[in-house]
């Protein structure tokens, strides 16, 4: 009996594409059968959109069902919006509804961080919250702009510069900030302070701080480096006026004329004043409360050449309510240009304060729409 030989020569390739076909096929029937149910388990997996109308749903949208001809599936509403999809007027009330939610557990969950004696434990906050580790993380962050770590010691940082400031003792700064052991205490004071908790209660002692003064087109400029980065970019008409202002933040601080290193740093930001179109990406020394924290990172992402108001940064950080408390970590600001509060405008696109003067604020602006 001949041996009989078998055909294992197999268009890999076209078996791959059948394979797949046949998935898209049954995931493209499922979600049909979803929309057709108006299953609103189904919502958060997917969206719908109608080649006809230009918009998209949730699978649990109450409009009329269109033919499946017209329809489209994609993974979520950002895919949608990229083929150039717009959301329904439920879709988008939805997702102001579920915007407002979100808000409202980080929120809660804030102020469970702001509270507690130590740092709560990111999953004990998910169950709080009702929402899986990985969600919370994700829901979290893109509230507030950061990680509920980074949230949690950046309000350690702040409630640990009030006590030291306030001339309270370092013991007492470790408990109040909530630390449960001094080697973290030291630790993160190193990092957040820049220095020694005892110094930095002393208001700078034993601490350099490079320094030098310029000029530009608005007048004199300071720029001064700590070890950590760049601490402060001041504005002003009085160079002795800058310099004395530095030495009130630190008192104790040795104060360092610059070298000609540090006057090639100088001159990239003046270079920056005069032609923003060639950026600036500074290592910051920024020490600020958790608040002044969200809001300096959400100015540092307002593109050059657009502006934003106090109340859409409110909004963008997730405390739409603290518009006042907004233009207060604005005017808090020490580092200019680089964090560009001069961006931020009212409401209805006039100017308003500026820590260096509305008119540079103005011409700043100028700069950043015609360069």
């Amino acid at each position: 009996m001949p041996a009989v030989t078998l055909d294992t020569d197999i268009d890999s390739d076209t078996d791959t594409d059948t394979i797949q076909a046949a998935h898209a096929s049954i995931q493209r029937a499922a979600r049909w059968a979803a929309v057709q149910a108006r299953d609103a388990s189904a919502d958060g997996s997917f969206v719908y959109a109608v080649k006809t109308t230009g918009v998209y749903c949730s699978p649990s949208s109450p409009s009329r069902l269109p033919r499946l001809e017209n329809v489209e599936f994609f993974d979520n509403a950002k895919a949608a919006e990229a083929a150039g999809y717009r959301p329904s007027r439920r879709h988008a009330a939805d997702r102001s509804a579920v915007a407002a939610q979100h808000a409202a557990l980080v929120a809660a969950a804030c102020r469970q961080i702001e509270t507690a004696e130590t740092e709560p434990a990111l999953d004990r906050l998910a169950a709080d919250a009702g929402l899986s580790t990985y969600h919370f993380h994700r829901v979290f962050k893109a509230v507030t702009g950061l990680t509920p770590k980074a949230y949690a010691a950046a309000h350690r940082a702040g409630r640990m510069r009030a006590q030291l400031a306030a001339g309270g003792s370092v013991t007492d700064a470790i408990y109040e900030s909530g630390f449960n052991s001094n080697s973290r205490f030291y630790e993160a004071a190193d990092r957040v302070l820049g220095m020694r908790p005892t110094d930095y209660r002393a208001g700078g002692t034993n601490t350099r701080i490079f320094f030098a003064i310029g000029e530009c087109s608005l007048g004199a400029i300071l720029v001064a480096q700590s070890a950590r980065g760049v601490c402060a970019i001041s504005l002003g008409d009085d160079p002795d006026l800058l310099a004395r202002e530095l030495q009130d933040r630190f008192p104790q601080a040795e104060l360092v004329g610059a070298d000609a290193d540090f006057e090639q740093l100088v001159a990239r930001v003046v270079g920056f004043v005069e032609a923003p179109s060639l950026g600036l990406d500074l290592p910051l020394d920024v020490r600020g409360t958790a608040f002044q924290e969200r809001v300096w990172q959400a100015l540092r992402e307002i593109p050059a050449g657009t502006t934003a108001s106090y109340t859409d940064i409110a909004v963008r950080i997730g405390s739409p309510k603290s518009v006042r408390a907004v233009a207060q970590a604005c005017g808090a600001n020490t580092i200019a240009v680089a964090i560009p509060c001069h961006r931020v405008v009212r409401s209805d696109g006039n100017l308003s304060g500026y820590r260096w003067g509305v008119a540079r604020k103005r011409s700043l602006l100028e700069r950043e729409t015609t360069d």
